[in-house]
């Protein structure tokens, strides 16, 4: 959706004393002074990216128009530099000559230019480095005397991460090429389903709506609240009660006709333990790093809300075997544990489970011995009532004795009550069969067992379940691994797919949002399958996980706000 610059929407006039007289049986008029000029426009086409890529050409097959993140309308570019191509998508557009155009855009991502070239006069550009959220980059330029083309652009910078951007403006005198059509009003949303509930609030997931700047939530036939994203929590709700929701697409040119009507039920109001909220359906699942490794360094509340489980990494051993215990790093930047206390306990208030993740690439906890699974038991479970953590998340990945941790793991549940999260993130060759320890002890206590969100990453080939190898990276990498599980006797609900949340959040194996939502799609839905397709499909699938909310973070939280919406709008 583009956006004329504040103060530029105005007609230019001409006002000239006219006054006729007959001469010579002619008619005349004097006093006027120039002729009659349109109104200034938007000279650049698709300059939302609502319609792809057309009307642009990006270097080196550097651009794609993405879901989200969006800054108006459905899309946004983004454009991913690598070697010595810099990502530069350009434009021509139609220009008059001795004419003064602004030209401006809307970025956030990596380091980004946006430019202008051809002017026939000075060419000029503008700059930000990297940017967490949507920034408006503005310049103008003057046209030559004999200048009817011009090309805008913008690019990033070589290495750097990808960058986003949406609403460029090239906004001055036709130059005979018009302008975009004013908006639609939007279609209406669909998709709408419930996601985590509690007992006094119901969040709301639907898909969104191409020419759509914002939503509007009606509960029993009433607005209630506005949003601007693709979800949305309705609190101050009755507990063990069933309410029904809409949702409406709004934009300049009005409101959409309302979504099909979901409804929802709140939780009792004594279900699970004090202050932990039920796990949804569909959940996602992010790894929140108590270490600064060069990622975006997050509080808890700085962790975006796609999130309805989040890992704190990590516990750390004592010399006991089977203990742990919990460090806060002050690289994170808390002034206090007390701090980090209440930030748990907000985010449990709005519906999300924090756990606390044990193991990790250089962690390393021994549970081998009934004296090392009682103090793994207890010790996790005072960490549960020190700091209000929902649970714990296995993530060993030097061994495990599937017996012992068994052990441990039941003890837990049984202190915990029904209310435990329990989450496993194996590594692809800990899942490849059910006699390895991890595949074992993910059965064991399958009765208790939340969600195992194996590493689809780091791996290297593997087979699928129809004894065919894959390669990671790919959507059959992850469909045909995932069946092993699926196949092997854990519920759908209990499988997620775990991946990397940026090109540097692992050492290999990234894939775009796109193919994970593909595999999701395979899964639940048997579309958008690649060349291994299940024999049957699991619309129970739990959903994704990602390594981790910071590298999310530092890539502008694309990972999150594509899958987020898509995993909370599975069936």
């Amino acid at each position: 959706m583009e956006r004329a610059p504040d103060g530029r929407g105005r007609i230019r006039t001409w006002i000239g004393g006219a006054v006729a007289v007959l001469a010579a049986g002619a008619l005349s008029v004097t006093g006027l002074s120039g002729s009659a000029q349109a109104a200034d426009i938007n000279v650049a086409k698709n300059a939302g990216y609502e319609s792809g890529l057309a009307n642009w050409t990006c270097s080196a097959g550097s651009g794609a128009t993405v879901g989200s993140p969006v800054h108006g309308g459905a899309a946004a570019l983004r454009a991913t530099p690598a070697g010595q191509d810099n990502a530069k998508c350009a434009q021509a557009v139609a220009v008059q000559p001795n004419s003064t155009y602004t030209l401006s855009a809307w970025v956030q991502g990596g380091y980004v230019y946006l430019g202008a070239e051809g002017t026939g006069t000075t060419d000029v550009s503008t700059w930000t480095p990297d940017s967490s959220g949507w920034k408006q980059l503005t310049t103008s330029f003057r046209t030559g005397a004999s200048t009817r083309s011009v090309t805008v652009y913008t690019h990033g910078w070589y290495g750097q991460t990808p960058y986003y951007a949406d609403d460029l403006s090239v906004f001055g005198p036709d130059g005979g090429g018009g302008t975009d059509p004013g908006p639609q009003i939007p279609a209406a949303p669909s998709g709408l389903a419930v996601g985590s509930v509690t007992s006094s609030s119901v969040t709301l997931n639907w898909s969104g709506v191409s020419g759509a700047t914002g939503y509007n939530v009606y509960r029993s036939g009433t607005k209630v609240q506005s949003a601007t994203g693709t979800s949305s929590t309705v609190t101050g709700l009755a507990a063990n009660t069933s309410y029904d929701f809409q949702v409406t697409a709004t934009n300049a040119a009005g409101e959409s006709a309302r979504s099909a009507t979901v409804s929802g039920r709140t939780a009792q109001g004594g279900g699970n333990p004090p202050g932990n909220p039920s796990v949804p359906k569909h959940a996602l699942t992010g790894y929140w790093q108590n270490f600064n490794n060069g990622a975006t360094v997050q509080k808890l509340r700085d962790v975006q809300s796609q999130y309805d489980i989040i890992a704190v990494s990590f516990a750390d051993a004592t010399a006991t075997p089977g203990q742990i215990t919990f460090n806060l790093d002050p690289a994170v930047g808390y002034a206090s544990v007390a701090d980090f206390k209440a930030d748990i306990a907000a985010k449990k208030s709005a519906g999300k489970s924090v756990i606390i993740s044990v193991g990790g690439e250089k962690g390393n906890v021994t549970i081998n011995s009934d004296a090392s699974a009682t103090a793994f038991a207890d010790s996790t479970y005072a960490l549960m009532r020190e700091y209000g953590f929902s649970g714990v998340d296995i993530d060993l990945e030097h061994g495990i004795n599937s017996t012992y941790l068994t052990k441990a793991l039941r003890q837990l549940s049984a202190k915990a009550g029904s209310g435990l999260v329990l989450t496993m993130a194996p590594q692809t060759i800990d899942m490849q069969s059910t006699s390895g320890e991890y595949f074992k002890t993910a059965l064991n206590v399958k009765d208790i067992l939340t969600v195992v969100n194996m590493q689809y990453y780091n791996s290297g080939s593997m087979l699928g379940c129809d004894g065919k190898v894959y390669s990671q990276g790919s959507v059959d990498f992850l469909t045909a691994l995932a069946c092993i599980q699926l196949e092997g006797g854990l519920d759908p609900s209990q499988v997620g797919l775990g991946v990397p949340a940026s090109t540097r959040g692992a050492g290999s194996g990234y894939v775009d949002p796109s193919i994970v939502k593909n595999a999701l799609d395979c899964l639940a839905r048997g579309t958008n399958c690649g060349s291994f397709k299940p024999s049957r499909t699991y619309p129970g699938i739990r959903g994704a996980m990602t390594w981790s909310t910071n590298w999310d973070a530092t890539a502008g939280n694309a990972w999150s706000n594509a899958v987020g919406p898509h995993v909370h709008g599975l069936p």
